[in-house]
């Protein structure tokens, strides 16, 4: 069985008190969701391509300070809606570079 397989089998699913932190990435952007399992719900995405960040990552100087802005951001919408505590889901992508980043971000912004 494939390394990423096994890696998905694992996945922990959000709880209560807890709700997941998807990050997806493409060539050119971060994708960040909040996500509610039990009632199968996206509370938050936040992507490269939102209109309230989209000028601030085209100003960025690399895709890892994009990414970190993008975290930020998420993580400010988190805290409006009262939600600081996360599990992170990195999708199967290394901890490194802009995923890393990205939970940098999310951190700094507020979440746990």
């Amino acid at each position: 069985m494939r390394k990423e397989y096994k890696r998905r089998k694992k996945i922990v699913k959000s709880t209560v008190e807890r709700h997941r932190l998807l990050i997806s990435r493409s060539n050119k952007t971060v994708y960040g969701q909040l996500i509610d399992d039990i009632n199968n719900k996206t509370i938050i995405t936040v992507s490269g391509l939102s209109k309230d960040i989209i000028d601030a990552c085209k100003n960025a100087d690399s895709k890892i300070e994009a990414s970190t802005l993008i975290g930020k951001r998420l993580a400010e919408k988190a805290v409006a809606m009262n939600i600081t505590k996360v599990l992170f889901d990195r999708n199967g992508y290394i901890y490194h570079g802009r995923v890393k980043a990205f939970a940098d971000g999310a951190r700094d912004g507020g979440l746990e």
